[in-house]
């Protein structure tokens, strides 16, 4: 016995299921980037006023890679997630949502790997 109208399926206003995975998605990583970004805020706060290679240097440890690295893919990831929320919610144009959506999904994979890049870059 189903608990759906009949007439939802007629007009296929069915739910898909992807809103509350990226429901779930966007929690899992706000939950994520609390600590880290409070993490990431000390730890910057302690550098200020620290010179090039004092930072390099800092960067370079495991300790501080590892989280930084963690960070930054997690926030390109949640920053991700609510401009597509964004541009399904108010974009009506379905091949301009699309080519939003493909632009966004790219410039972040391109900013998330570069700065991952980078980080590695400095600690190896």
């Amino acid at each position: 016995m189903s608990l759906k109208h009949p007439l939802t399926k007629g007009k296929k206003m069915d739910a898909s299921g992807e809103g509350s995975h990226h429901w779930w998605l966007q929690r899992v990583s706000a939950l994520a980037l609390i600590p880290l970004s409070l993490w990431f805020l000390f730890s910057v706060i302690g550098h200020i006023g620290d010179d090039y290679q004092t930072v390099i240097k800092w960067i370079s440890h495991p300790g501080i890679a590892v989280p930084l690295i963690l960070y930054l893919g997690f926030m390109f990831f949640h920053a991700q997630l609510g401009l597509q929320v964004i541009v399904e919610d108010y974009c009506h144009d379905q091949a301009t949502k699309l080519c939003i959506l493909v632009l966004t999904k790219a410039v972040f994979l391109v900013a998330g790997v570069a700065s991952v890049f980078s980080v590695l870059r400095i600690a190896l």
